[in-house]
């Protein structure tokens, strides 16, 4: 038994001829743990007392009784060392901030990599010395991030890599990998993408821009106002983003019917190598008002039964179809609104009803993730 011992726990000693007092450190995922074990006269288990580092303790803090189970029941010295390492296991898989701390060429690697790579393009790292922030910018002079996670066995594991990007950012690891290699990876990735951001800078630049308020780079869909309570919400895709968007017109059917018939019969003369901007106005046949000449508030009507713009994210996106009322609202208000009403009727999960300003027939479908 003394022999296994030794051999599966190098760390753990006993401090007397008798054996009864081990003490010393026992090794679970890469971490060291101080305990002490004080066995009585006879060797049983039964009666011996666990003594632990304050690190210990706090881990196994809600398993002292399984530990103290285990020590009852368990033949030998040996095998109880086996179960508490296995409870320690459990207990830092649930406790991901008890994780290890990274060996010292871990420290000295990550500060190496850096030294080749720069130290103006690091951003932020924490405490921990695990998460980096480097930045980065694209050949039009946008400012990126990335965010890094590195692993404790760095760089033999490869790291979680983030940014704020509209489609899945690939990553090649290999062990030979370092930090510098990385953000040449994601240099190549921005380039990539230069022509997509082109097309939505100019669009958020000279037109007016109803949602999302405060567009991200990883944003492929842009509201973009028309006219008093007409918009178009266009899906421009990453990968080709001077092709045709996916259009969707906004509004009341009055104003929405002329141009979407317009769009329908002028899809034709849609011109790749063209701005999708330009392209836009050519296919609908219109000038978008722009920062230079409107004010935003000309789009900023309230809804007619909260009064305000902004609902959480959503803002006044249905409107009365009566060219004399023309008044917007959001749709959950408006649909809580109709379903209030005796004289409403709802089939499924669209209610027909009057406006609120005009009575004139109007009706609003719910969305089955809205509530």
């Amino acid at each position: 038994m003394e022999t296994l011992l030794v051999k599966e726990n190098p760390l753990l000693l006993p401090l007397n001829k008798e054996k009864t007092i081990y003490d010393g450190f026992i090794t679970v995922q890469e971490q060291d743990f101080r305990l002490r074990i004080a066995l009585p006269p006879d060797l049983q288990l039964k009666r011996a007392r666990l003594h632990c580092s304050w690190q210990l303790k706090h881990l196994l803090s809600g398993y002292e009784h399984i530990v103290k189970q285990r020590l009852q029941q368990s033949a030998d010295l040996v095998s109880f060392i086996l179960e508490l390492k296995t409870v320690l296991e459990v207990c830092l898989k649930s406790r991901p901030e008890c994780r290890s701390i990274p060996p010292p060429q871990y420290y000295s690697q990550l500060i190496s990599e850096m030294e080749t790579l720069g130290w103006e393009k690091l951003l932020f790292i924490d405490t921990e010395f695990r998460t980096v922030k480097l930045k980065a910018e694209d050949s039009s002079g946008r400012q990126h991030v990335l965010t890094i996670k590195l692993k404790s066995k760095h760089p033999a594991e490869a790291p979680e890599c983030s940014a704020d990007l509209p489609v899945p950012l690939a990553i090649t690891w290999t062990p030979q990998s370092t930090l510098d290699l990385l953000h040449s990876q994601f240099l190549l990735v921005l380039e990539s993408l230069t022509e997509f951001w082109d097309v939505l800078d100019e669009i958020d630049s000279k037109t007016w821009i109803l949602e999302p308020e405060k567009p991200s780079r990883s944003d492929t869909m842009r509201r973009i106002a028309i006219g008093n309570n007409v918009s178009i919400k266009v899906e421009v895709d990453p990968r080709h983003p001077k092709m045709l968007p996916e259009c969707c017109l906004l509004g009341a059917e009055h104003v929405v019917t002329p141009l979407r018939n317009k769009l329908n019969a002028n899809m034709h003369l849609w011109n790749p190598d063209s701005s999708v901007l330009h392209n836009l106005r050519d296919v609908l046949e219109i000038e978008f008002p722009s920062p230079a000449t409107h004010e935003k508030s000309s789009f900023s009507v309230e809804c007619g039964i909260c009064y305000s713009y902004r609902l959480e994210a959503a803002i006044p996106d249905q409107v009365c179809n009566d060219p004399r009322c023309g008044q917007p609202f959001h749709q959950v208000c408006l649909y809580e609104w109709l379903r209030a009403l005796p004289s409403s009727r709802q089939s499924f999960n669209i209610v027909f009803g009057e406006c609120p300003y005009c009575s004139k027939p109007i009706t609003v479908k719910m969305s089955a993730q809205k509530s």
